[in-house]
């Protein structure tokens, strides 16, 4: 190639191919930037997404049983899970109709009729009633549940709802109205019950105290007439009263309360709070004296606290 055209070619080459370059390194930069912004607005949707699934509401109790918004949960699923004692009469055992029935039950039916949510009874023995809360399987116990400080490192406790007691019962016409009046009396128990034990501690030196092998031989003895009184649990006195209404027998006194709780699991202190103002309700508007006379057959006798 000649100097001339060498000189006329290069200038237009060189022109070109620093244009191609430009446009090039411009389309490049192009790329780049919208891969920068679809990756910053995949990222973006990826965070709104998950605060969306953290804050969605729950319908159900979580499956690994953690606590503090039961109260929640059962509001949002419409049903409440109540465990109720299945071999506790009067507080709960099976009818002859199959269908759970007592003092109990009654009170879960109107625990849920309060949630105005559906109430399914779970029937409990006394041995798993508590271990059920803890593994998620009820929301509540209503089971004739007493609370002790051992029990309340592991679950919390509601204010009473329920009577249990131990007391000294008698016929109508005898005067009985504390320990003194026990003087030159012939007192029934079961042997080494607890009502055996306070007895023992309390009653005036010249109490004859007859021990019976068990509640309803101690029973007998009353109606029979080979003790003045006995003393025994409101349940056991509940069931002779009931069943032997012409012997006119009342309680005298009470010798030992021991109310019994609602309990819900440890660390629930939103559900507790619902359930405190409930028993407190139910107490005040005349519904659970009710329920006591239907089936202790005594009014309802509980401590302010």
């Amino acid at each position: 190639m000649s100097d001339i055209n060498r000189r006329r070619f290069y200038p237009i080459w060189s022109s070109r191919w620093q244009q191609g370059l430009i446009l090039f390194l411009a389309g490049l930069l192009v790329m780049i930037g919208a891969i920068s912004c679809s990756g910053e607005s995949i990222t973006s949707q990826s965070v709104a997404g998950d605060a969306t699934v953290a804050q969605a509401p729950t319908t159900g109790a979580p499956a690994d049983g953690s606590v503090g918004s039961t109260l929640d949960q059962i509001l949002a699923a419409g049903k409440v899970r109540i465990a109720i004692p299945q071999d506790s009469p009067p507080f709960g055992s099976m009818g002859t109709d199959g269908q759970p029935q007592g003092y109990d039950v009654d009170v879960a039916k109107l625990l849920a009729e309060a949630l105005e949510v559906e109430p399914e009874l779970v029937p409990v023995t006394s041995k798993n009633r508590i271990p059920f809360l803890q593994s998620n399987k009820v929301d509540l116990v209503i089971s004739s549940l007493g609370a002790t400080p051992e029990r309340a490192k592991s679950i919390f406790f509601s204010i009473p709802y329920a009577p249990f007691y131990q007391g000294l019962y008698s016929a109508s016409g005898t005067a009985i109205t504390s320990y003194e009046d026990l003087s030159g009396k012939t007192v029934g128990v079961t042997n080494g019950a607890l009502e055996d034990l306070e007895l023992t501690k309390r009653a005036p030196q010249d109490v004859d105290i007859k021990r019976f092998e068990d509640n309803s031989t101690t029973a007998a003895a009353l109606l029979a007439g080979q003790v003045d009184a006995i003393a025994t649990g409101n349940t056991i006195a509940n069931a002779l009263m009931t069943e032997n209404p012409n012997k006119n027998i009342e309680r005298k006194f009470v010798m030992q309360n021991s109310p019994c709780y609602i309990g819900v699991r440890r660390g629930d202190l939103d559900f507790l709070q619902w359930v405190n103002v409930f028993v407190a309700h139910k107490r005040l508007s005349g519904d659970l004296e009710e329920l006591s006379m239907k089936w202790f057959g005594e009014p309802l006798d509980l401590p302010s606290f």
